[in-house]
């Protein structure tokens, strides 16, 4: 039997939300295209009720209208309305790394994605659900729950740009993962938090590219 750990996740809403966020922000999805409880539900491959849950999220975020009878208008992202997104997440997840090296967290969670993420540097490996494990054990090891749920709401997948694959995407981040991890382990709570928005600036930077005109 293979002594290995699960990969800690975000609760199924925070996924959905996150899932449908990621395709809005990458114009995956259109605005005014609409989405229904039960077809979204069926693409995602959960049942409807964190998905209502998630449309709940991305409404109070301004980027879908809830419909009677409808489900979803999708209204789409700006570049303001991006900049805004990745602007909060910035200063809340620089904040989580503050937090986490103040408190002197237990950093074994955020070390296991770390040394099973490189394996997963493939087109075909499975790097989003590492990459997103490897946030939000920072978020827990924050120690701050409330903390956690406004950032689990943010959650927006692989912020990829135009200009790279999702392989070059994935070893990028890992580079970037492994510097804050670096100021993390010594504790280091201003080049954590440093480190991290540097790394979101980036993701930002890289989204930025749909939008050029």
């Amino acid at each position: 039997m293979l002594n290995l750990k699960p990969v800690k996740l975000l609760p199924v809403r925070e996924q959905a939300a996150a899932s449908i966020r990621e395709a809005i922000i990458t114009q995956n999805i259109k605005p005014g295209e609409v989405l229904t409880l039960e077809a979204t539900a069926n693409a995602l491959g959960i049942s409807a009720t964190p998905v209502r849950e998630a449309f709940q999220i991305l409404a109070r975020d301004g980027l879908i209208e809830l419909a009677q009878n409808r489900g979803a208008v999708v209204l789409g992202m700006t570049e303001e309305n991006i900049r805004y997104h990745f602007e909060i997440r910035t200063a809340l997840e620089a904040e989580a790394c503050r937090l986490a090296c103040e408190k002197k967290a237990d950093l074994t969670e955020i070390e296991h994605c770390m040394t099973h993420s490189a394996a997963a540097l493939t087109e075909t490996g499975n790097y989003s659900d590492y990459n997103q494990s490897f946030h939000y054990n920072i978020w827990l090891a924050s120690g701050n729950p409330r903390l956690v749920n406004m950032l689990s709401e943010l959650w927006n997948g692989l912020s990829m740009g135009l200009r790279t694959t999702r392989s070059q995407y994935a070893k990028k981040s890992q580079s970037e993962h492994e510097k804050i991890f670096e100021k993390l382990r010594a504790y280091d709570s201003e080049g954590a938090a440093l480190e991290m928005r540097k790394h979101i600036i980036r993701s930002m930077n890289d989204i930025l590219t749909r939008y050029e005109k």
